[in-house]
């Protein structure tokens, strides 16, 4: 039975790798039963608060986390002190590879709704992929899905008119139109895609207003994705 714990209690014991509900589609996905025994540093599991930082830019990268839900933006500062959202880390996704490289974090790591991760140890990282090509492969994949989000951001989403930006984001990051999801606030949403926090207040409203996004519940919204791949086609 996987185990969740707060930040509070700080839970210090192994997660239960072997019987994870994700186990098929994160890092660890294909590693055998005698693997498993080869993990003897702890593996942490940890829920965090929105606004709570995972990890801050220049820190000393000693730990890699899994995803295994919710989701973190990742934020780099410019040199006036603004900030920018270079790419959003949800749920399998992995973080701090840059740990792998023995380098500092590159962003700062923020929670933007409540998120559950795994903290991995990158000895133990480090060493399983040593002796398992599989999860070697597995490494390498997860830093070419994240090359191709960052060209993904870059072209898709620094590019066109802030309507269209906007539509994009929205269809990038909520891709199932069966669902209802939580809107970013709007000084996020202008701080990923480099619009001021008004100009993404009033495209939003006025998304609201023409029924491309429609309230199923208290804060929550499902997507008109024919209409707004329209606009982000223009």
């Amino acid at each position: 039975m996987n185990k969740t714990v707060t930040l509070h209690s700080a839970w210090t014991g192994e997660a239960d790798c072997r019987n994870c509900q994700l186990r098929n589609t994160v890092l660890f996905s294909g590693l055998e039963e005698e693997d498993f025994e080869k993990i003897h540093q702890p593996i942490d599991q940890y829920v965090m608060p929105p606004g709570s930082y995972l990890y801050r830019m220049g820190e000393k990268a000693n730990h890699m986390y899994t995803v295994r839900s919710g989701t973190f933006k990742l934020v780099q500062y410019l040199p006036d002190g603004s900030q920018r959202i270079v790419r959003l880390a949800r749920t399998t996704d992995i973080t701090g590879l840059e740990a792998l490289l023995d380098q500092n974090y590159q962003h700062d790591a923020i929670a933007l709704q409540p998120s559950e991760v795994c903290k991995l140890p990158v000895p133990v990282i480090k060493k399983l992929s040593s002796e398992n090509p599989n999860l070697h492969q597995e490494l390498l994949n997860r830093w070419n899905l994240a090359l191709t989000q960052a060209d993904a951001w870059l072209t898709h989403l620094s590019t066109g008119s802030a309507k269209q930006r906007i539509a994009r984001l929205l269809l990038h990051v909520f891709n199932n139109p069966d669902l209802s999801y939580p809107l970013f606030s709007r000084e996020d949403i202008g701080s990923m895609l480099a619009i001021t926090t008004e100009t993404s207040s009033r495209i939003i409203a006025e998304f609201k207003r023409k029924k491309l996004l429609v309230e199923t519940a208290p804060q929550l919204y499902r997507l008109n994705v024919e209409e707004l791949e329209a606009i982000a086609q223009e």
